[in-house]
């Protein structure tokens, strides 16, 4: 099957001012409460369970819809499949100790194998249900897509439903950054047709990228321990695996460690955590740099995070729960 064709631009200017027109009104923040999924390799490291808990303590904001399981390979699975299968199962533990069981019917398993550079979809009941949710919903009222993984479930879906691009909108954490000496960040550069398929789809995407923005969005076991200890079952588990995988992947005396798929979530609540610039769409490349086209549409580039701000919020919440 073949990727979705991005927006076709003519010779006729006034057709192309208006595909850039409606690029970028379709990329306004919402101002009332929203419906969303999570995408996620929950099982991935730690930042995935600080996002899901704070997703279920924005509910003002956030109508949590469905969670998708998402492949990863790194030294906590064997496989990209055995990735998925053990952020599917983390997903449960973290609802249990939320306590916020009553999402265990709306947790799908995704892909098993990454799409490669052939670009064919991989079919799971995570992509299924998302294009089935889709189906209430249009450019006016999308469904928002929290994407905190590789894009593989996202990608799939657009390439099996290519009228999923009018119906939803992606918040999604990928790529290292525009200024960087190059783009391989985790989620990006798993599965980078998956990228390439998002990014080139015509949906509207709002692009968190990692090097000198969310990098900055980081903690430490002190303030871990500060702000959350003994709070409740949930803060006390988050705070000792962050530890944990702080001194597995780094091993320092002094360490801290970043949460960044927290501001996936925070992008869309109604305060301002973070600034973002209008940039026409990148072409992530297999070199793991990126490429221009400035015939591209328009996307929403995230290059600031306010740290303490967003990082005060996320304790307050998850302080929070009983």
């Amino acid at each position: 099957m073949e990727s979705p064709k991005p927006y076709i631009f003519t010779d006729d200017n006034t057709n192309t001012m208006l595909d850039y027109a409606k690029s970028i009104k379709r990329l306004e923040k919402p101002n009332k409460r929203v419906d969303v999924v999570l995408d996620t390799d929950m099982f991935n490291e730690v930042d995935d369970q600080f996002a899901l808990a704070y997703l279920l303590q924005s509910q003002d904001r956030l109508n949590l819809k469905a969670i998708f399981a998402a492949p990863f390979l790194n030294h906590h699975s064997e496989t990209p499949g055995d990735g998925m299968e053990k952020s599917y199962d983390e997903i449960f533990k973290v609802l249990k100790l939320l306590k916020r069981e009553e999402y265990d019917r709306v947790v799908y398993k995704g892909a098993k194998t990454f799409l490669g550079e052939k670009g064919k979809a991989v079919d799971s009941e995570a992509v299924r249900e998302l294009i089935r949710l889709s189906e209430g919903y249009n450019e006016e009222n999308p469904l928002y897509i929290i994407g905190i993984a590789a894009a593989t479930n996202i990608a799939s879906a657009l390439l099996l439903c290519p009228e999923l691009r009018e119906r939803v909108f992606i918040v999604w954490l990928g790529g290292l950054g525009m200024d960087w000496h190059d783009n391989m960040s985790f989620n990006a550069g798993q599965d980078v047709e998956a990228a390439r398929i998002v990014l080139a789809s015509g949906a509207p995407v709002v692009l968190l990228p990692g090097k000198g923005v969310l990098d900055h969005f980081s903690t430490t076991g002190p303030e871990l321990r500060y702000w959350l200890q003994g709070k409740n079952a949930f803060c006390d588990y988050i705070v000792e695996k962050t530890e944990k995988e702080s001194q597995l992947c780094n091993g320092e005396k002094c360490w801290s460690r970043p949460i960044s798929d927290v501001a996936a979530v925070a992008w869309l609540l109604e305060e301002r955590f973070m600034l973002d610039r209008l940039e026409h769409s990148p072409v992530m490349e297999y070199d793991h740099l990126y490429a221009e086209d400035k015939r591209r549409l328009f996307i929403r580039y995230v290059y600031s995070v306010n740290r303490d701000k967003l990082m005060g919020d996320l304790f307050e919440k998850l302080s929070r729960y009983s």
